[in-house]
C-alpha cells in the first residue's frame, strides 16, 4: 500500500460501550438503506469497523412479511459480523415492539431506532424524522421498544438535529433526547443536519459539540460529513462525542476504518492498491451473488462499483465498465481490464467539506 502521512496529533481509539455490548473501537458503520446489507457489513468489520447496522427495516415489514427466502436475507447475519444492530422505522407504535423482538430472534445484538431519515416518502407516511415533530409519539417507542426486548439487548436511536432550526424544533430534539436515556437507551447518535436540510449543506458539528458537553458522561454518537478518516478523528476531537459513525463516506471505501486506526496511532494512512481494491472488490462480489443470486447481485453491486471506482486512477471509465455489468463475467472481465496490473490506488476529493476545519484544532 502506499501511505499518506498525517501530522495531527490524536488520543488513541478507546472501547466503546453501548449498555452490554463492548466495541473495540468507537468507529462504526451506519445503517444505510439500500446499502448495508449483509455483504456490505461483512467487508467492513474485515476491515476494521468494530460495530455495523443492518440496513434499515420497516416495522411493518418484520411483523408481516412472509419468512420466504427472499425476505429472509434481510434478516441472515453472518459469525463474523457480530456485534452488529438492527435498525428499525416506522409509525404505527405498536408495530414496533414485535419487531423489536423479531430483530432480537434472528440475532441483532443492538436495537436501533430511527427518529433521522429525511427521505420525503418515509415523512409523508409519519416514519423516521417526522417523530421528531412529534416527542408524546417518539418516546413511546422508544419506551415500547425497550420494554419489549430483553434487558441485556441494548436499545439506541438515531436523531437528526431536529426538523429544522426553529426554536420549537430544539426544544423538541432535546425532550426526546433526554427521554431517551430516562427511559434506559443505551445510546443517542445525532447527525448533525436537520430533517429538512436532507443532505443540503453542512453538517453542524458545533451542535454536536453543544449537545455531548450538555450530555454529560451519557454515551453520544456523532454523525454527518465524514468522508475520510481525517474527518472522523477531527469530529471527535472537536466535538467530544464517545463515536462517530460513518455512512455514505464507507460506501465503495471499507478501508476508511482501518484508515482511522492508522491515523489515531500516528501511522501512515494506508491508499489501497490496485490489487487490493480487486481482492475485496471481487469479495464484495462473490458475497453479494451468494446473497441474492447472479441476476439480482450483479444489479446490487452497480451501485457499490460506482463507488469502489472513485478509487481508480481511472474513476470515469471504471465506473463505466461496472454500470455496464450485467453477468457475473461482465464483472469479472472489468476486473480482469481495470486491476490485473497493480499501481497506486487514488484518494479521492471530498466534495463536502465542513467549513469548521479550516482551524487545525477544528473538526469537520
Amino acid at each position: 500500500m502506499s501511505g499518506i502521512i498525517g501530522d495531527a496529533k490524536h488520543a488513541a481509539l478507546e472501547p466503546l460501550h453501548l449498555g452490554s455490548v463492548r466495541l473495540e473501537t468507537p468507529i462504526v458503520q451506519a445503517a444505510l438503506s439500500g446499502y448495508s446489507d449483509g455483504p456490505m457489513r461483512r467487508i467492513a468489520r474485515r476491515m476494521g469497523a468494530s460495530y455495523t447496522l443492518c440496513e434499515v427495516m420497516l416495522d411493518k415489514f418484520l411483523v408481516e412479511a412472509s419468512r420466504s427466502r427472499k425476505n429472509r436475507r434481510h434478516l441472515e447475519i453472518a459469525d463474523e459480523e457480530h456485534p452488529v444492530g438492527g435498525q428499525l422505522m416506522g409509525a404505527d407504535p405498536e408495530l414496533f415492539e414485535p419487531a423489536a423482538l423479531r430483530l432480537v430472534e434472528v440475532g441483532f445484538d443492538v436495537i436501533d431506532i430511527n427518529f433521522g431519515c429525511p427521505v420525503k416518502k418515509v415523512l409523508g407516511r409519519c416514519r423516521g424524522g417526522f417523530h421528531l415533530s412529534q416527542p408524546e409519539v417518539a418516546i413511546e417507542i422508544m419506551q415500547r421498544v425497550r420494554s419489549a426486548v430483553p434487558a441485556e439487548i441494548p436499545v439506541t436511536v438515531k436523531m437528526r438535529r431536529g426538523i429544522d432550526d426553529t426554536p420549537e424544533s430544539h426544544d423538541r430534539f432535546y425532550q426526546i433526547f433526554e427521554a431517551a436515556f430516562d427511559n434506559g437507551l443505551a445510546a443517542v447518535t445525532v447527525h448533525g443536519r436537520t430533517v429538512t436540510q436532507r443532505y443540503i449543506g453542512p453538517s453542524k458539528w458545533e451542535f454536536l459539540r453543544e449537545l455531548k458537553a450538555f450530555a454529560g458522561d451519557r454515551v453520544v454518537l456523532g454523525s454527518g460529513d465524514l468522508f475520510d478518516a481525517a474527518s472522523c478523528l477531527r469530529m471527535m476531537d472537536y466535538t467530544g462525542v464517545d463515536g462517530v459513525t460513518v455512512a455514505r463516506g464507507a460506501i465503495g471505501n471499507p478501508w476508511i476504518f482501518k484508515q482511522v486506526a492508522q491515523l489515531a496511532a500516528g501511522l501512515p494512512i494506508e491508499i489501497p492498491t490496485l490489487h487490493e481494491q480487486r481482492s475485496v472488490i471481487a469479495e464484495h462480489f462473490r458475497l453479494a451473488i451468494e446473497l441474492y443470486g447472479p441476476e439480482h447481485g450483479c444489479r446490487m453491486m452497480r451501485k457499490f462499483g460506482v463507488q469502489f471506482a472513485e478509487l481508480h486512477p481511472e474513476p470515469e471509465a471504471v465506473r463505466d465498465a461496472f454500470v455496464k455489468s450485467k453477468q457475473p463475467s461482465q464483472w469479472m472481465a472489468a476486473l480482469d481490464q481495470w486491476y490485473s496490473e497493480d499501481a497506486p490506488g487514488r484518494v479521492p476529493p471530498i466534495e463536502e467539506p465542513n467549513p469548521v476545519c479550516e482551524s487545525p484544532s477544528a473538526a469537520r
